[in-house]
């Protein structure tokens, strides 16, 4: 018998290779079968029916709204724009589809499209460490919908309280019990036997996006919420109502019951959307200005946006489209402010320097860019506990992630349903039980919205990574808890670097630029670290093999401020979730659009992205940003 062993070792070992080939080439067909079905509507910006070319003295195409940027609001926008039969909405989206792609459809397999075609591997300038940061932004139909961890989240209540503060006219109907309802309209809550003590009363029931408990949930998740509830942070059956968002729970995520990620163009943009007569969809359409020109309202002259133009590649041929009504920017925090400071829409000085010329004088594009600044702590654990093996090149690993696939492909369950970050909890600064001034006796300033306003995340990971996997990770059984900065006082900016459409902006975050900021996350990693060394999650750990900088199992909850600060600053990275670069606030204010999302001083021009927050908000920056595409549907749909 021992000779016949390795021969059927070799026999099992072919079927699992042959079985995850045949997974993996069943689901390439299936979503190229899909995205034929998908053809009525959606053609590439080259196609003769969508633009003219500019000098080619063809009548110019002409619809009633222009939407710029089919992303995580984009595509809410222009699918309930052309619920209106009488209103013609083309979309442009500079990537294509995201539906057609595996590592999309599969939620633990996102970070498999970072630096590849469908994503704009944007970095950073070098902040105060002298490193520049990686800053993810998706290149295709759902935008970062189609590669972020799917976490939902609204943030908290106050948040949008404080929106609608500004005293501009409007401004009342940005406040929660107002715009709640758009959460609501856009969500699809599925019940879950895991998670039964959810008030599905309060979560939307009809909307297009599944909301859930479909994902993995690690024993790593499981027993860091054991462990926050031990340490006095209650724990939440739902981060997401009018009570407020602090506490611990397991994180509802945009994945339905078959295990696949729900981006917005999954939800939006389905086939029968796309067979509308009235909306077009180009996808590779890479706009490089938007068209201004001086008219006449009654007796004045004014500024209007009339229109777009736009080409696929670099050097290629340039395209125009007419906007009868609106032109909407919806490319998100870096592209929004980065095309509207092209198209002349920006600081007076800083368009002369690049040779734009003047459209419109508009000091705030592209500043007060927040983001939310992470740090993780990285522990080794046990064997078995981490998912690290399903980026491992190893055979054996190998084998391992084509089970997982075929799990994954046949029930919709398995390891590759993680959303990454499992578990989250909301916390105060300055709640005195968690900090005791006795402990901590260096004040910090309370920048949260409310008294029910966190102003710190937790998240739980059985993955672990170093500068989102740009690097080699510290151990093949580690993981990450993440300390997030949700209400960061530094701000950034998005400028030029060229009056090339083609060139990048220039992206600052300004990440720490305040000492407290430094002192919010200093807190947060004492909490991580004590939650690390309290039972249960302690159990968990296994003593590391080396004594790597990057492993933090000796890390003490006691260790010196500058100990932490110098970690704090060297591992400091962006979550994913720019905001306000083209905030909504008043023109006095620094402000780029008014309440009703209109660009300040150029008429059929709004902005309907993460870029019009005032502020972040305490949380995760996806259902907010839908929440804006539907809203600024409705007010469209008024105004026309």
């Amino acid at each position: 018998m021992a000779d016949k062993h390795p021969t059927l070792q070799l026999i099992a070992t072919s079927a699992s290779v042959i079985g995850g080939v045949l997974a993996l080439a069943s689901l390439a067909a299936t979503q190229i079968e899909r995205s034929k079905k998908n053809k009525p509507g959606l053609v590439k910006c080259t196609s003769k029916e969508v633009g003219s070319e500019v000098w080619s003295g063809d009548v110019t195409p002409e619809y009633d709204v222009v939407v710029v940027g089919g992303g995580t609001a984009g595509c809410a926008l222009a699918s309930r724009l052309s619920e209106d039969p009488n209103i013609r909405v083309l979309l442009l989206e500079a990537g294509g589809s995201g539906k057609i792609l595996p590592f999309s459809l599969i939620p633990g397999g996102y970070s498999k499209l970072f630096k590849t075609e469908h994503e704009f591997a944007l970095r950073t300038v070098e902040q105060q460490d002298g490193r520049d940061r990686f800053w993810p932004r998706a290149k295709m139909l759902g935008g970062c919908s189609a590669i972020n961890a799917m976490m939902f989240h609204q943030g908290a209540p106050t948040d949008y309280d404080e929106w609608a503060q500004s005293g501009e006219e409007g401004a009342e109907q940005w406040a929660f019990k107002n715009f709640q309802k758009y959460f609501l309209k856009f969500e699809k809550f599925n019940p879950h036997a895991s998670s039964p003590d959810v008030d599905a009363s309060l979560r939307g029931a009809s909307g297009p996006i599944d909301i859930g408990f479909f994902g993995n949930f690690s024993q790593v998740a499981q027993t860091f919420v054991k462990t926050c509830v031990n340490l006095g942070i209650p724990k939440t059956n739902d981060f997401n109502t009018a009570a407020g968002t602090l506490g611990v729970s397991r994180v509802l995520t945009y994945i339905n019951d078959k295990g696949q990620r729900v981006s917005t163009e999954a939800a939006y943009l389905t086939p029968a959307v796309l067979s509308r007569p009235n909306l077009k969809v180009a996808t590779h359409a890479h706009v490089t200005k938007m068209l201004v020109e001086d008219v006449l309202d009654g007796d004045k002259k004014v500024k209007r946006a009339v229109g777009v133009e736009f080409c696929e590649k670099k050097g290629g041929v340039r395209y125009r489209v007419k906007a009868r009504r609106e032109v909407v920017l919806s490319a998100g925090a870096v592209h929004t402010p980065h095309i509207l400071l092209l198209s002349g829409i920006g600081p007076a000085a800083h368009l002369a320097a690049h040779n734009i010329p003047l459209t419109h004088d508009l000091p705030g594009v592209g500043q007060h860019l927040m983001d939310h600044a992470v740090v993780n702590v990285i522990y080794q654990v046990q064997p078995g506990l981490s998912l690290n093996w399903l980026r491992s090149l190893s055979f054996v690993d190998k084998m391992r992630q084509i089970a997982a696939l075929l799990q994954w492909k046949t029930s919709g369950t398995g390891p590759l349903t993680s959303n990454i970050a499992e578990a989250a909890a909301f916390v105060k600064t300055t709640d005195p039980h968690l900090f005791p001034k006795s402990e901590f006796p260096t004040d910090v300033k309370d920048h949260s919205s409310g008294a029910d306003a966190p102003d710190l995340e937790f998240y739980a990971s059985p993955f672990s990574w170093k500068q989102h996997g740009e690097v080699d990770h510290p151990s093949d059984e580690s993981i990450c808890l993440g300390a997030v900065l949700l209400r960061p006082e530094s701000t950034g900016s998005i400028t030029l670097k060229s009056a090339d459409p083609f060139d990048p902006p220039i992206i600052d975050p300004n990440y720490l630029s305040t000492q407290n900021d430094i002192a919010v996350l200093a807190r947060g990693l004492r909490i991580l670290l004590r939650i690390g060394h309290a039972d249960p999650f302690s159990t968990l750990l296994d003593p590391p093999s080396s004594r790597s900088p990057d492993i933090d199992n000796t890390l003490s909850p006691s260790s010196s401020d500058s100990q932490l600060e110098s970690l704090i600053r060297s591992r400091v990275e962006t979550l994913y979730h720019p905001t306000s670069s083209a905030r909504m606030a008043p023109l006095k204010d620094g402000g780029v659009v008014d309440a009703y999302l209109r660009v300040h001083g150029v008429q059929g021009l709004r902005v309907a992205d993460a870029s019009v927050f005032p502020t972040i908000v305490a949380g995760h920056t996806a259902a907010p940003s839908i929440a804006v595409g539907e809203k600024a549907a409705d007010i469209i749909k008024e105004s026309i």
